[in-house]
């Protein structure tokens, strides 16, 4: 069976080199991965999975041609003076990849295997994660090759500030909006805003998102990924018949997006029995204590050795025995090494590109049932849409009011990707990417051709 044949019948993500797992980092909300991807061509992957979903779309040969592309490629190769007095030269990347829907959106990942394919690929991605949730965004991408645990505070804002610099023309409030993404965080995004402000001569708080609440961000914004997971968790086990109740969870990462996920799992009533971070994972078949879980893990700096639990690694936490699978670490988890394993009914992809195609085809044959990364873990970048009407308002909202409309959301989005999924007769993952493609060919027909 070809890879073309596994996506049609609901396959379609991708399939990213094998990396070290880590826990996502505070921001992962806009991510389409927690780290960084060492395939060797990103890009062409998202390329063949658009051709998957417009396949099923019947969409016709010039809108193929016109959203296969990435509108803007820039590079930029920058120089950063070191705490030492010595100067070393950084490569950056800013990618945007339709502007149809509105302005563009996304991460700015700060990582030593970074490449132009990779960020092109997440831009696409991007795209298709607003369309899903109805977002008025096209997809946008950033990334510099580095190591920042390597760099002083210091050293990390000159890198900051000069990256900034170089990508200015092509970012702005209602042009292209940053956001964190791997290795960045609410204080790198103040550092951009402030690079921006200062540079056109006034402040300008909408240019990022997942800045800290003081300088504009949005009340709800750490939590917003787990929190939007979970959401549609409650969803699936709707139309599943499943009692979240009765259920057990695991969560792989135990980062923002999996520490909230799990905790919030718990407020339903599941019950979490394992949990991992980088260095491996955590397991109690009667349930953890994630407040002590959480205790011992900022002692330590790991949830491994936790008192009350075995530990297991990461490779054996997907297949304990569960109702729900929580990835939310790395790509590439799921595999076809370990997809006919795994004991789960739900799985609710927090992260971005756990699962290969070809364990998409194994889990999909077994029946299965997966909340796609690009609808899944789609609450981050809906409460950064927020927070960028709030600074485009000037006025702030509750985060009452953020969850409700993060739910409404979610929630509406649930309907219209389990309604196509039904109408095609395919893979949520499958269904998600129609969804989304068809709305942003919508937007590029009514636009249509300038000049």
């Amino acid at each position: 069976m070809t890879l073309a044949a596994i996506q049609r019948s609901g396959a379609s993500h991708p399939e990213g080199g094998a990396m070290v797992l880590q826990e996502s980092p505070v921001a992962v909300s806009e991510t389409l991965s927690t780290a960084a991807v060492t395939a060797p061509d990103l890009f062409a992957v998202a390329i063949e999975q658009f051709d998957i979903a417009a396949d099923v779309l019947g969409l016709d040969d010039d809108m193929r041609k016109i959203l296969r592309y990435c509108q803007r490629e820039l590079t930029v190769n920058f120089p950063v003076e070191m705490d030492d007095g010595s100067v070393e030269v950084f490569t950056g990347h800013r990618v945007q990849h339709n502007t149809g829907p509105g302005p563009t959106k996304g991460g700015i990942r700060y990582h030593q295997d970074v490449t132009l394919a990779e960020v092109k690929a997440l831009a696409m991605w991007m795209t298709w994660k607003c369309a899903v949730v109805g977002l008025p965004y096209g997809g946008a991408k950033g990334g510099v090759q580095v190591n920042p645990k390597l760099l002083s505070q210091n050293e990390l804002q000159n890198l900051t500030r000069r990256y900034t610099t170089e990508i200015q023309p092509f970012i702005g409030p209602n042009q292209d909006i940053p956001a964190p993404d791997v290795n960045t965080n609410p204080q790198i995004m103040a550092w951009i805003m402030d690079t921006y402000s200062m540079n056109v001569g006034y402040s300008v708080p909408g240019v990022t998102t997942g800045k800290p609440i003081v300088l504009g961000g949005s009340e709800g914004r750490s939590e917003a990924t787990g929190r939007g997971c979970v959401f549609a968790i409650e969803n699936a086990a709707n139309v599943m018949g499943l009692d979240l109740a009765q259920s057990r969870t695991v969560v792989q990462g135990f980062g923002n997006a999996g520490s909230v996920a799990a905790r919030l799992m718990t407020e339903l009533d599941s019950k979490v029995v394992a949990v991992s971070d980088s260095r491996g994972g955590i397991y109690n078949p009667n349930g953890l204590n994630l407040t002590a879980v959480s205790a011992h893990k900022a002692r330590t700096g790991t949830v491994l050795g936790y008192s009350e639990a075995e530990n297991v690694t990461n490779e054996e936490i997907l297949v304990l025995p569960t109702e729900i699978l929580i990835p939310a670490a790395l790509e590439n988890q799921i595999t076809a090494e370990n997809a006919g394993r795994i004991q789960a009914r739900l799985i609710a992809e927090a992260a971005n590109g756990p699962t290969t195609p070809e364990a998409d085809a194994i889990i999909y044959d077994r029946g299965i049932f997966v909340l796609p990364d690009i609808f899944a873990n789609a609450g981050g970048v809906t409460v950064s849409y927020f927070e960028w009407v709030q600074a485009l308002q000037a006025f702030p909202w509750t985060e009452r009011q953020v969850n409700e409309r993060l739910r409404q959301i979610m929630d509406k989005a649930f309907d219209a990707v389990y309604g196509t999924a039904t109408k095609y007769s395919v893979h949520m993952r499958t269904a998600a990417l129609v969804r989304a493609i068809d709305r942003v060919a919508e937007f590029t027909r009514l636009r249509g051709i300038y000049p």
